[in-house]
């Protein structure tokens, strides 16, 4: 088997039951925010367009790129769909051509010779844009594990395919908080390394889980090269950014876990498995090109930067004409109330006004009264800043998820008094009756809470509140604090409250020491 990689979550899989392009990605995503890093435009994407299966784990624009597709992959290519609960994958597929469609399910094993591949979904509000996905692939001469993105809860079942000898995943930062909100810098700065600490804890985690002895983390981190964003790449110019890179990454993996051995993968980077036995080379990169990118990232980041801005300009000149902010505020009123009359439960989760600053127009989103109207003047706790050129584009695209458009480009502000509150940003991605109805009926389910285990010298409900990971596998417990690994969510367990965000109590009681009760008690 052999892996190349072609920048950011992006490979090209040659197996001896045929060959997979997965997440191929080029243009400069999220309104000209992002963009692959290193530099991988000059790979044969000729070449890897003609592949015979192509994967896309999920909607977000750093893995699934139109442009490229349409350009380098034939439309008869047979494309592996994970099997998520809305169709929206598989729609904007078929608008760019592509019918060739292998519907996947969840755990099941495909077959094409000796080629076995499997494709796990998942499916939770806040897995990517509602849906990602891993690829486990075998095909007797190797065994390998693509899992992007996602976070998966059932590694058991997930493992249980085959072992993986090479482990590819996702370990930087894929969120704009700390970066974009109204803070004083100092805690802006401790924020940053909060997060940074919490996705490598996460990171982690399924790398001692998985078990493989090779490890290449990927997907991330991306190049920000337009002026106003630049200072948040990498770790910050004021270290209050959360984008760790491939180095820093697997110089702490290799402190911690010595037993692992990391990788640097990036664009022309060339895997080769075979029979046990794992050789590496760089086919687009220099070893001096390498180490400059890295040992001076900031000069590297300049010299981009400077040859770039064009394709800034062509992706801001594509943008729709803004609309007025009467027109705008009656687009979104139309759009909106409907779903927000549909989504109860993200009515009495955020439970309040929300402000939105969009150039001219400045609004709210009553939720509990399901309107939207001009601000008045109310306090709110939370407040968004956006450009009304982005929200003009959403509004002519029809974009329904704004974390896979706007909050990811990082081009707007925003604010709030007191925890984060996940289901504003929730509903922001569920734009679409679809969506909205998935989504509810989602967090009616996580009601059903009635197993329990111990932990330490607690009783807690087995399955986490936030994603329903399992707690016994996934929970730690330190001064009557419960801290969930894959997300690094906490709870205190005396009153069950979320320390974390609003609303997602957990049922906790601690147990009784039966021998210090019969101690104390009185002799008959």
């Amino acid at each position: 088997m052999r892996i190349t990689g072609l920048g950011h979550a992006g490979m090209f899989i040659e197996t001896a039951g045929g060959s997979i392009l997965c997440d191929p990605w080029v243009k400069p995503a999220f309104f000209g925010s992002w963009f692959p890093f290193p530099d991988n435009r000059g790979l044969d994407w000729e070449r890897y367009g003609k592949a015979d299966f192509l994967y896309i784990s999920h909607r977000h624009r750093d893995h699934f790129d139109p442009w490229l597709l349409e350009t380098y992959v034939p439309k008869d290519i047979k494309v592996l769909l994970p099997e998520y609960p809305t169709d929206d994958l598989e729609q904007d597929l078929r608008r760019l051509g592509y019918d060739n469609i292998v519907y996947t399910q969840a755990g099941e094993v495909l077959e094409y010779g000796p080629l076995r591949m499997m494709i796990t979904p998942l499916r939770a509000p806040s897995d990517g844009p509602i849906g990602d996905s891993s690829l486990s692939i075998d095909d007797g001469t190797a065994s390998i594990l693509n899992q992007n993105d996602s976070h998966p809860l059932d590694l058991d079942k997930l493992l249980s395919f085959s072992k993986p000898e090479a482990y590819f995943t996702q370990f930087s930062g894929a969120i704009w908080w700390p970066m974009v909100y109204d803070l004083p810098q100092d805690a802006k700065e401790n924020f940053a390394h909060l997060k940074r600490e919490a996705q490598h804890k996460r990171a982690m985690y399924y790398i001692e889980k998985v078990d493989a002895p090779h490890v290449f983390p990927m997907a991330g981190p991306p190049m920000f090269l337009r002026d106003e964003l630049f200072r948040y790449n990498g770790l910050g110019a004021a270290n209050d950014s959360i984008f760790t890179d491939q180095v820093e990454f697997i110089r702490r993996m290799q402190k911690e876990a010595p037993q692992y051995t990391g990788h640097v993968f990036i664009p022309g980077t060339v895997v080769t498995i075979e029979n046990g036995v794992q050789t590496i080379e760089q086919t687009l990169y220099t070893d001096a090109e390498i180490q400059a990118m890295f040992e001076d990232k900031w000069g590297y980041l300049e010299q981009q930067r400077a040859t770039r801005q064009a394709e800034i300009a062509e992706e801001e000149a594509s943008r729709p004409a803004t609309l007025p902010p009467a027109e705008m505020l009656q687009a979104i009123k139309e759009w909106w109330e409907p779903l927000l009359r549909r989504g109860r439960i993200f009515r009495e989760g955020v439970g309040g006004p929300v402000r939105y600053t969009i150039g001219d127009l400045d609004m709210v989103v009553d939720f509990p009264k399901a309107k939207v109207r001009e601000y008045a003047g109310e306090e709110t706790s939370y407040w968004f800043t956006i450009p009304a050129d982005l929200v003009s584009t959403n509004i002519a695209d029809r974009e329904i998820d704004w974390s896979n458009s706007i909050f990811l480009s990082m081009q707007f502000a925003a604010g709030r008094v007191g925890k984060f509150n996940e289901f504003i940003y929730t509903f922001m991605k569920c734009l679409s009756r679809d969506r909205i109805e998935y989504v509810e009926n989602w967090y009616a389910e996580q009601s059903d809470v009635s197993e329990d285990i111990q932990l330490e010298d607690w009783v807690v409900q087995r399955r986490c509140p936030h994603l329903r990971a399992d707690l016994s596998k996934t929970g730690k417990i330190q001064d009557g604090v419960l801290t969930c690994s894959l997300h690094d969510w906490k709870w205190d367990l005396t009153s069950g409250r979320c320390l974390t965000t609003h609303g997602h109590p957990i049922r906790a009681s601690q147990v009784e020491d039966d021998l210090h009760r019969a101690a104390a008690a009185p002799a008959a």
